[in-house]
């Protein structure tokens, strides 16, 4: 089963680097049993429903501010 495409994710995220860290750490989350936040068929791997969560707009990311 193939995720969402890599250009209507960067829509979501703006940034290549971006989108790596917050998908690798959202699949991390999985792996360890979080629990998954949109449908997503059994055979689904960690990674491929993070980005599906990214793109649903279920997971995002906040800058932090430099002080």
């Amino acid at each position: 089963m193939q995720g969402p495409a890599i250009d209507k994710l960067l829509d979501k995220v703006h940034s290549i680097y971006k989108l790596a860290i917050l998908a690798s750490r959202r699949t991390i989350e999985l792996a360890d049993g979080a629990q998954k936040l949109v449908d997503a068929p059994a055979d689904f791997k960690p990674a491929n429903i993070a980005m599906k969560e990214i793109m649903e707009d279920k997971i995002t990311y906040k800058v932090r501010e430099e002080k």
